[in-house]
């Protein structure tokens, strides 16, 4: 028998470690597990002052915080509100981060697409410059491009947080308002990046963690190999764990001590995942995800310049459209992927039992173990 997740939000606690890392894949419960932990440090009360925060948090809850006013009358003045919380007024319009906040956004998504905050920093307006000297004004954003809006904001508060508690008297802050602040969870902040950014974005992220001098703790949970990998190699004061849930439903929180491939056998776990998926007919659209990652990390392991070099070679170019339809981030808001129908799901079947008889039988299982 397994831990709850309150139990093991209790093992976070009780941590003495600056930072914790976690591994789990998507739906074992990273984000409820953020929610446990939030919990247990401040539990949700009516009339709460904010300078009693003892925790912020970043997960998909927050972006709640976030919606669209789709101008349905009209269709022609579209704005993303933000409810009322003092945090984003405080970032934004008493610290003057919204042209940081502008340039962060502008970094990973595009310098042509640019956020208007409005007097009260109630609402964003977005533009994308047309490349003839004209706008394309309240835009309604891609779902990928408002995460790393959201982010940015969040990004932004954390770094004034950050210099805010390094002043080490008390009574010389700019703010009393993170006096009681203890910790900083941070779960999956932005899937949708391309690798080069993702990397970006952990070496930032680790770098402003170091910066901190205070007490507070950091807590980041992820499901990207990558991103973890990245951060366990720019972090030293951490413990680092897996976070696995069992078939009763508890949960194990399991320390690790190496990078994803030597600590919990990143490539293996995939391929297992994938197989118990085929075996109950439980195939979704993340699975073909979980397949691309397995072909882009063979790829990489074996030479080749290209993943979908690795499909077989009779219907190569449908297989990887195929993949590619249900693993691409869509550039319109509005554009979905239906689930996979029974003959794409013999498709991940054919593509995994492709790659294990054509290329892993060349590969010793200890190979992705170091």
């Amino acid at each position: 028998m397994g831990n709850t997740l309150k139990e093991i939000a209790e093992k976070l606690q009780a941590s003495p470690k600056k930072v914790q890392l976690i591994y789990a894949f998507n739906g074992v419960g990273k984000t409820r597990l953020s929610r446990e932990f939030k919990e247990l440090i401040e539990p949700t009360t009516e009339g709460e002052e904010e300078t009693d925060t003892k925790i912020f948090y970043y997960n998909a809850f927050t972006e709640d915080l976030f919606y669209w006013d789709n101008d349905l009358a009209f269709d022609a003045e579209r704005k993303l509100k933000i409810q009322a919380n003092g945090f984003t007024t405080w970032v934004i319009q008493d610290q003057g981060q919204d042209q940081n906040i502008i340039t962060n956004f502008q970094h990973y998504t595009s310098d042509k697409l640019t956020p208007r905050f409005n007097a009260d920093s109630t609402e964003v307006s977005f533009s994308l410059e047309r490349g003839d000297n004209t706008n394309l004004d309240n835009l309604k954003i891609s779902k990928g491009e408002e995460s790393n809006f959201i982010w940015s904001i969040f990004y932004s508060l954390i770094e004034q947080v950050v210099d805010v508690l390094n002043v080490p008297e008390v009574s010389d802050r700019e703010t009393d308002k993170f006096n009681q602040l203890q910790y900083v969870f941070i779960d999956d902040p932005v899937t949708s990046l391309d690798e080069n950014h993702l990397i970006e974005l952990a070496v930032n992220l680790a770098q402003l963690i170091k910066s901190s001098t205070s007490d507070v703790k950091f807590i980041i949970t992820t499901h990207n190999a990558l991103f973890y990998n990245v951060l366990f190699n720019e972090l030293s004061t951490k413990a680092c764990y897996m976070l696995e849930k069992n078939e009763d439903g508890s949960f194990e929180l399991t320390e690790k001590r190496g990078d994803s491939n030597k600590s919990f056998s990143y490539h293996l776990y995939l391929k297992q995942t994938i197989e118990q998926a085929i075996e109950a007919n439980a195939i979704e659209k993340y699975h073909f995800m979980l397949l691309r990652n397995l072909y882009e990390k063979t790829a990489n392991f074996l030479g080749y310049p290209e993943w979908k070099k690795l499909l077989p070679d009779d219907n190569r170019e449908a297989y990887y459209h195929r993949i590619i339809q249900f693993t691409s981030h869509s550039t319109l808001s509005n554009e979905t992927v239906s689930q996979p129908t029974n003959p794409e799901k013999q498709t991940v079947r054919l593509l995994l039992e492709h790659l294990n008889t054509k290329f892993w039988k060349e590969i010793e299982t200890d190979a992705y173990s170091n």
